[in-house]
């Protein structure tokens, strides 16, 4: 996974997984009809929101989460599927703009 955003929906050629199981305390893991795996943990999943506002923060070199006054533990409220291409959460620190493409997760390496 990156830092730069690098999470957004970038291509019309997007496979959803097959599977795809959320563990609002734990993270996401999602799995594909060629049975790749991706393994993501909610504190990798928030740092690398790719939504402008986030994207902004990391290009300044300022923290993503936590946040002054965050909430502790991380946690997902939250989840659903955005069109065909993605997903996205609600956060338990307010936020919920990012958008998570299949493409940029299927090509991260948690």
């Amino acid at each position: 996974m990156t830092d730069s955003g690098g999470l957004a929906a970038s291509s019309p050629q997007v496979v959803e997984p097959s599977t795809i199981d959320v563990d609002r305390e734990v993270g996401m893991t999602l799995t594909w009809a060629d049975g790749h795996t991706v393994a993501l943990g909610l504190v990798e999943l928030r740092v690398n929101c790719p939504c402008a506002g986030c994207h902004e923060l990391r290009r300044a070199g300022q923290p993503v989460w936590p946040r002054p006054g965050s909430p502790e533990p991380l946690r997902i409220l939250d989840a659903r599927l955005v069109g065909a291409f993605g997903i996205g959460f609600d956060w338990n620190d307010g936020h919920s703009t990012g958008i998570y493409g299949w493409d940029a997760l299927r090509r991260s390496t948690a």
